[in-house]
């Protein structure tokens, strides 16, 4: 399961339909053992690609709580909240960070092999099942050629019809907006828009790759 909030308000959790910025981010934040209140900048500053190996199915459930506390700073024992949750089922994605500064690039790869804290994919509770890390992943080649050229994660069922995959690209003028950009440490929540520009790749199929 995984979720990539990017609009949620109050009691409700939303999902968007890939991985968001912020999300990525945060993973690899866990994975280098940054703390919520470090800065970010350089992190931020990489460019950002996704490509859909498989669509993911949106599902949702619901969390209560009772005890709330109103706005007077009392808890009410007798008030139960509902909190609507959305996320993703089975959804395979390939996400690509570009950058000029390889350094920076090999010490997210090497701490994605070996990282200090619990990854997750969205939300604490939503570990990966299986390691995020691809030992070829760290190349030469600009995020769109890398992300065209890499296999399928997953195999294209068994007479179906191979079609093209979904790709995302994070773009510095034009594309659709999304509000996941961060803009200061975590602990602040502070999140501006980017843009991201939408397309079809053709991949190879994993067994035949």
């Amino acid at each position: 399961m995984q979720s990539w909030g990017t609009t949620s308000r109050f009691d409700e959790r939303d999902t968007q339909l890939e991985p968001s910025k912020s999300g990525v981010l945060g993973l690899v934040c866990a994975a280098l053992g940054r703390d919520r209140k470090e800065p970010v900048a350089d992190l931020a500053a990489l460019r950002m690609g996704v490509r859909v190996d498989r669509e993911g199915t949106p599902m949702r459930d619901y969390q209560t709580a009772t005890g709330v506390f109103l706005a007077s700073g009392k808890a009410d024992a007798k008030r139960t909240v509902v909190s609507p949750r959305f996320y993703l089922a089975d959804a395979v994605f390939l996400v690509g960070l570009e950058g000029t500064d390889r350094s920076l690039l090999e010490s997210i790869q090497n701490a994605l092999a070996s990282p200090v804290w619990t990854l997750a994919l969205g939300r604490k509770s939503f570990v990966p099942a299986q390691p995020v890390l691809l030992k070829d992943g760290l190349v030469e080649h600009s995020l769109e050629a890398a992300l065209a050229a890499y296999p399928r994660l997953t195999s294209s069922r068994r007479g179906a019809k191979e079609d093209g995959l979904r790709i995302l690209l994070e773009d510095a003028k034009e594309g659709s907006m999304r509000l996941d950009q961060p803009l200061a440490p975590f602990s602040e929540r502070s999140f501006g828009p980017r843009f991201v520009k939408s397309g079809v790749v053709n991949v190879p199929d994993k067994i035949n790759a």
